[in-house]
């Protein structure tokens, strides 16, 4: 009783630590069961860039792709080792616009999704919620999840995410759902 009692209070502290450093993240299945049930009040947006969409996949549960942050193809970040990634000027107002089309305000449920949650999704949520949007979320892990430490498959990512959750997806983009430049 002793050992059954102390897993559930290490277990209660590990949860507790996990909703306190993600307040408003969800996991791909929370997600995908909120879009089943109540997709008509939520805002579901991919907010990756389209051209990393076409090589990682995609699923078509999502109502929109608003990039949060966009490649900037001629300019190169060092840091990173791959090119610059600037915020979406106009995101704000392209989720608006998607909320207004499917008729919903500011105060509906707004989840986002990148690749891997940290690097945009979370971020994005934060950004929405800053600029007006208070119920925003995003997906823990995002679409591709994180990488494999051990084995044959070691550096991929095929731990968690939505593509590893058993979740919906394929690699054809739907064009009507994707951002397009004006």
């Amino acid at each position: 009783m002793k050992i059954f009692t102390s897993s559930l209070l290490l277990l209660g502290f590990f949860a507790s630590w996990a909703l306190a450093t993600s307040p408003y993240g969800l996991s791909p299945q929370e997600t995908y069961q909120m879009v089943q049930k109540h997709g008509d009040e939520i805002l579901f947006i991919d907010v990756r860039d389209p051209v990393e969409i076409q090589f990682v996949g995609f699923t078509d549960t999502v109502d929109r792709v608003i990039p949060f942050r966009i490649a900037q193809r001629d300019e190169w970040n060092e840091d990173t080792g791959g090119h610059l990634m600037r915020l979406n000027e106009v995101f704000l107002e392209q989720v608006q616009a998607a909320l207004d089309e499917k008729g919903l305000d500011e105060e509906a449920r707004i989840i986002t999704m990148c690749r891997t949650g940290s690097s945009r999704g979370e971020p994005s949520a934060t950004y929405l919620r800053e600029g007006g949007f208070p119920n925003s979320y995003f997906v823990i892990n995002g679409f591709q999840g994180e990488k494999l430490t051990e084995g044959p498959h070691a550096g991929w990512r095929r731990k968690n995410g939505w593509q590893n959750s058993n979740l919906p997806w394929g690699e054809a983009l739907d064009r009507d759902k994707v951002f397009q430049d004006e």
